[in-house]
C-alpha cells in the first residue's frame, strides 16, 4: 500500500526524542517553524527513496540478511514491533522540554505529521548523526562581527531521510538496520521464541520442538529462522513424508520418536533452514552426486 499524504498541507508536526533512560520510552521536544519545515522535507524525500525502489519492494522477514539500504515493509501489528505501534496510535506521548539533558540517553528521534485528511504518518531515525556533533562542540565555528568564533551552544545534526516510516497498518523501511535497532527486534526476537515456537508447533504437530525451544532461546540465529516460518506462515500444511524426505536429501538427520520428528541440537539449525525455505538441493552433474546447499537470502520464484 503507497503511502497517501498531503505533505504540500501538513497540519500538525511534532517531534520527539526516544530517550533509554529512566525508562525507555518518547517524549515529545517543543521545535520551531523551521524546524518543522525541515522535517517533513525529511519525510517527503524518504518517501521519495522509497517510491525510487518500488520495484524491487518486499516484505520484511526477521531470517534475511539485508543491504543497508532496501525498501521495505512489514505490519505494525506484528508483535515484535509492539512499541512502535504505541507510538503511532499513541494521543498523549508525553511533552519533556527537558528531553536534551538525557540526550547521551537518546537512541533514536521522531516526527509525527498529519495532514488535511487526518492521515498520519510517524517517522523515526536511529539518532547516531543526530548526536555527533555534541562533542565536537568547540570544533565548530561561525563568523560574527568579522571574527571567526568558537560555538558555545551545544549543536545537533538532522539527517537527510528517516529510516523508516509508519503510515496505517504498515512500516515502510528505508534502513532495516535502523528498524532493528531501534525496535530492539533482537531482544523482542528471542523473547519471542516461546510463544512462537507455540504457533508453529500448532500447525506441525508431528515434530518435538522441545529441543529446537530450548536451543533458538540462546541461539539468535536461530530464533530469527522461527520468527520468519511464524511470520511468514510457512508451517501451513506441512506434510510429514515431504518433510522428511526433503531432510535426507539435504543431510538433515532426523529420528522419529513415537512418531514424532526429533532432533539432535546439532541438526536443529539444518531443519529450521529446511523450514525457511533455505536449504536446498542442486543434482546437476553426471556422477549422480547431488549437492547441498544453503541460501543466505531467498526469494520466491513466480515465473
Amino acid at each position: 500500500m503507497p503511502i497517501n499524504f498531503d505533505f504540500e498541507n501538513v497540519n500538525i508536526t511534532e517531534f520527539g526524542l526516544g530517550l533509554d533512560s529512566p525508562n525507555r520510552g518518547f517524549v515529545f521536544v517543543p521545535v520551531d517553524e523551521v524546524v518543522q519545515k525541515s522535517l517533513v522535507e525529511m519525510v517527503s524525500f524518504t518517501k521519495t527513496q522509497m517510491q525510487d525502489k518500488a520495484s524491487s519492494m518486499a516484505t520484511y522477514q526477521p531470517s534475511e540478511k539485508y543491504a543497508s539500504i532496501e525498501y521495505l515493509t512489514f505490519s505494525i501489528n506484528d508483535p515484535l514491533v509492539q512499541e512502535l505501534k504505541n507510538l503511532h496510535e499513541s494521543e498523549n506521548v508525553p511533552e519533556d522540554c527537558s528531553a536534551f539533558d538525557n540526550i547521551n540517553q537518546c537512541f533514536a528521534y521522531f516526527v509525527k505529521l498529519t495532514d488535511n485528511n487526518q492521515q498520519r504518518i510517524t517517522a523515526v531515525r536511529r539518532s547516531t548523526q543526530f548526536k555527533t556533533l555534541i562533542k565536537k562542540r568547540h570544533r565548530l565555528v561561525q563568523y560574527v562581527d568579522n571574527t571567526l568564533k568558537s560555538l558555545e551552544e551545544t549543536v545537533f545534526k538532522l539527517d537527510n531521510d528517516f529510516d523508516f516510516i509508519i503510515h496505517n497498518d504498515l512500516i515502510h523501511i528505508l534502513r532495516p538496520s535502523g528498524l532493528e535497532f531501534t525496535a530492539q527486534l533482537q531482544k523482542a526476537i528471542m523473547d519471542a521464541v516461546p510463544a512462537n515456537i507455540a504457533s508453529i508447533a500448532s500447525e506441525i504437530d508431528f515434530v518435538n520442538f522441545d529441543s529446537i525451544s530450548q536451543y533458538a532461546q540462546n541461539h539468535p540465529r536461530a530464533a530469527r529462522y522461527i520468527a520468519s516460518i511464524k511470520s511468514q506462515s510457512e508451517a501451513i500444511n506441512i506434510s510429514q513424508d515431504k518433510l522428511e524426505r526433503y531432510c535426507e536429501k539435504t543431510n538433515v538427520v532426523t529420528n522419529i520418536v513415537d512418531g514424532k520428528i526429533n532432533l539432535d541440537s546439532s541438526q536443529i539449525m539444518g531443519f529450521l533452514e529446511v523450514l525457511d525455505r533455505r536449504r536446498y538441493e542442486i543434482d546437476l552433474k553426471d556422477d549422480g552426486e547431488s549437492e547441498v546447499y544453503r541460501a543466505p537470502s531467498r526469494s520466491r520464484v513466480t515465473s
